[in-house]
């Protein structure tokens, strides 16, 4: 289990490797070179305008006290594929420009939501533990001479 991110990054390797010979072979060097680039900085501007406008919908969701999780898992998967589009390669731009389609997002959003835990302020989401109101008066760290009962009925109660 521990090799399996090795063995991914080796896969993911050779799978960008055989793909940049082959389009190497039809188109030219000089032009896929051009491509990867070019696909990279077109996945950029569109991971940045997508990534806006998800920033503009969670703070109108949480103006209106709604709760922006499918938004915030949005934005992971825009995160996840601007990370795909930088790295060099056909293939992972594939992958980050899949990601950047609306039924991935959603499929991804409707397969993360159950596992996510929200947190409501102010009492909205199920209660945890109990909750006691009460008012409290902080004392010196000093201590105080004890009173017995007696004592206590004798003092001025505003003295207490």
């Amino acid at each position: 289990m521990r090799w399996l991110p090795l063995l991914i990054l080796f896969l993911v390797a050779y799978i960008e490797i055989t793909l940049f010979i082959k389009v190497a072979a039809v188109l030219g060097v000089a032009i896929t070179l051009l491509l990867v680039v070019f696909t990279s900085c077109v996945g950029i501007s569109l991971v940045r305008n997508q990534g806006m406008k998800t920033l503009f919908q969670m703070q109108q969701k949480l103006a209106l006290g709604e709760s922006p999780a499918a938004e915030m898992v949005k934005s992971v998967s825009l995160v996840l594929a601007g990370f795909l589009l930088l790295v060099p390669g056909f293939f992972t731009d594939i992958c980050g420009l899949l990601l950047l389609l609306p039924p991935v997002q959603k499929t991804l959003t409707l397969k993360l939501m159950p596992h996510l835990n929200i947190y409501r302020p102010g009492g909205a989401g199920p209660a945890t533990g109990n909750t006691f109101e009460g008012e409290f008066q902080r004392r010196d760290d000093t201590p105080e001479r004890l009173v017995s009962p007696q004592e206590e009925d004798l003092q001025d109660p505003k003295d207490r």
